[in-house]
Parts: C-alpha cells; sequence; structure tokens
C-alpha cells in the first residue's frame, strides 16, 4: 500500500511559479513510478508528468514541457513538481499517482493523492 498526500497548491498571478509536493508512505515507494494529473472543472482529467522509478527518465506533455519540472528523492519518499511561467490555463486540481510504468493513462496507476488546488489569476 502507498499513500500519497500532496500539498503546495495555491492562487499566483500568470508567470509565476509553485513548487508541488507529493509526500508518499510506504516502504516500496522507490519502486513505483510517479505521475502527476490535472483535472480543471469540467474537463477530463489529463496526465501532466510521469517519471520513472529511479529518476533516470521523465515524460512531459506538450502543454507543459519547459515550463513545469518533475523530480523525486526516494529517500524523504517525495515527488516534486515545479511549476514555472504558470498561465491561467494551468488551473486545474493537481493529483500525484503512483504505478508500475510510466503511461499518460491515469488507469494504469495503483495510488492517487487526493489532490491540490492551483489557480493562475490573469
Amino acid at each position: 500500500q502507498v499513500q500519497l498526500v500532496e500539498s503546495g497548491g495555491g492562487l499566483v498571478q500568470a508567470g509565476g511559479s509553485l513548487r508541488l509536493s507529493c509526500a508518499a508512505s510506504g516502504r516500496t515507494f522507490s519502486s513505483y513510478t510517479m505521475g502527476w494529473f490535472r483535472q480543471a472543472p469540467g474537463k477530463e482529467r489529463e496526465f501532466v508528468v510521469g517519471i520513472t522509478w529511479s529518476g533516470s527518465r521523465t515524460y512531459y506533455d506538450e502543454s507543459v514541457k519547459g515550463r513545469f519540472t518533475i523530480s523525486r528523492d526516494n529517500a524523504k519518499n517525495t515527488v516534486y513538481l515545479q511549476l514555472n511561467s504558470l498561465k491561467p490555463e494551468d488551473t486545474a486540481v493537481y493529483c500525484c499517482a503512483a504505478g508500475r510504468i510510466v503511461t499518460m493513462d491515469y488507469y494504469e496507476y495503483d495510488y492517487w493523492g487526493q489532490g491540490t488546488q492551483v489557480t493562475v489569476s490573469s
């Protein structure tokens, strides 16, 4: 079992930055790939970025490439998402997820956090 808790969301102006954290419980955290998804009101959940268990490979959606950066610290059981150059269209609830492979398909992930709200004002 892995429990995930996100933090770091908030309200920021366009062009600003936030750093999201996802803290995991469980001794097997380092064996999981991790992903970040987001869901805006009235929209489908969408893949943002994923990272392999070792952190050696990352996969970004085109809409965030060059602006967002994912990283992980397995010693701290935490994955981070640095959000830079934020746009109003980035407004959403951001959730982290743990799975066995990095994929854009949300149903492939086994564990989910409850999410943290990111709101970007114009």
